[in-house]
Order: C-alpha cells, then structure tokens, then sequence
C-alpha cells in the first residue's frame, strides 16, 4: 500500500485447504508505507482433515501506516460430521513497524490432538479468530466491544499501539459476525470512517 492510499482487501468465500500427501503452503507479504491505511479482512479458512496447511503472513508498516487485520480459522467440516482427526494446520505471523517487531504469533495445532477439546485449548471449539488493530480505544469503548451479544467466546486486550481481540466458536458464521460487529465498532473509532460492508460478502 502505497505513501497515504487506504486498501480494504476482503475474498469472495472461503479458502479451503483439502487433504493432501504432503505440505501445502501459503506466503504473504504485506507493505504498508507511511500514512497508508490497510484493511486485511478475508472470510474465514477451512482445513479439512489431513490437509497438511502451513500458512506464513509478514505485515511491514512504515511511520504512522494503520492496520485492521483479522483470519478465522475452521478446523474439519462439522456440518457434515468431519472432525479434524488427521494432519495439521500451522500459522507464522510478524507484524513489525520501522522493522521492530509489534507482533509476534506462532499457531500449530496437529489431528485429533488433545488441545482440541481441553478446556486450556479449543475446548471443543472448531473454530477461532484473531483480530488485530493498530491504535487504542477508550476505556468506555473496549467495554461496549466486550458486551456485544454474540455466541462465541471472546474477549479484547488493549496493549500499548495494538489491540487484540480473540474468539472461540462452534461455526464460522458466529466467529465472522463477532469480527464484523467490532469492525463496526472500532473502523470510526480507529480509522475515522463509517463502517460499510464489501458488497462482495453478500454475494
């Protein structure tokens, strides 16, 4: 993203990874120079069972650049009865602004491990979201976002320049409601604009 542009990138549906013999991956590298805006907010990602999805996500911002970015991820297909029994899903993701590193985030999650039903891991969950947006909100606002009702469990942390919002749930459309809800929320607070929905999520 270039010196003051602002690029909201979204995806039509979702990305799939499907079984596979061996490692597939997936690299990103995103720039966003000085005064540029980034919205990252694709629809979620499914894993099937023994698919072997190794994903790895750089995000270089310069000066005052500004991130809004979120992922969710689907573990199986538990619609049709699918749990993630075999292979694995791993996630790298740095975030670093002028080169120092803001966020740091290592995810490997392996078939019919036990985190996926401990209450210290998924807890049953098939499906978890991240959001990550630069810049601090109000005390009053973080509550608000923490009182949405939603289905899912999730929670918000405001760090110093970052803040971060985490959730849990048992479908993909509880987890994309919740990031959307908050991107309602956060985008005027944030970002100084009206929170629009792509046309292309209602396709």
């Amino acid at each position: 993203v270039g010196p003051d542009a602002w690029a909201q990138l979204t995806s039509p549906g979702a990305a799939k990874w499907y079984r596979a013999a061996g490692p597939a991956f997936q690299s990103v590298e995103l720039n966003v120079a000085a005064g540029a805006t980034l919205e990252w907010l694709p629809q979620e990602t499914i894993v099937f069972s023994a698919a072997q999805a190794e994903i790895n996500t750089r995000i270089e911002l310069e000066g005052d650049a500004r991130l809004f970015y979120w992922d969710m991820v689907a573990l199986g297909r538990m619609a049709s009865g699918e749990r993630f029994e075999r292979g694995y899903f791993q996630s790298h993701l740095d975030i670093r602004r002028d080169g120092q590193l803001l966020w740091h985030e290592r995810q490997r999650i392996v078939g019919d491990d036990g985190l996926l039903d401990s209450p210290i891991g998924l807890d049953g969950n098939p499906v978890f979201a991240t959001l990550l947006v630069t810049g601090e909100i109000s005390a009053e606002l973080l509550e608000t976002c923490r009182s949405l009702p939603n289905p899912v469990r999730g929670d918000l942390t405001q760090l110093p320049g970052l803040l971060v919002a985490r959730c849990l749930a048992t479908e993909a459309l509880q987890a994309r409601g919740w990031l959307i809800e908050l991107w309602r929320l956060l985008r005027p607070a944030l970002l100084g604009r009206e929170a629009l929905a792509p046309r292309i999520w209602s396709t």
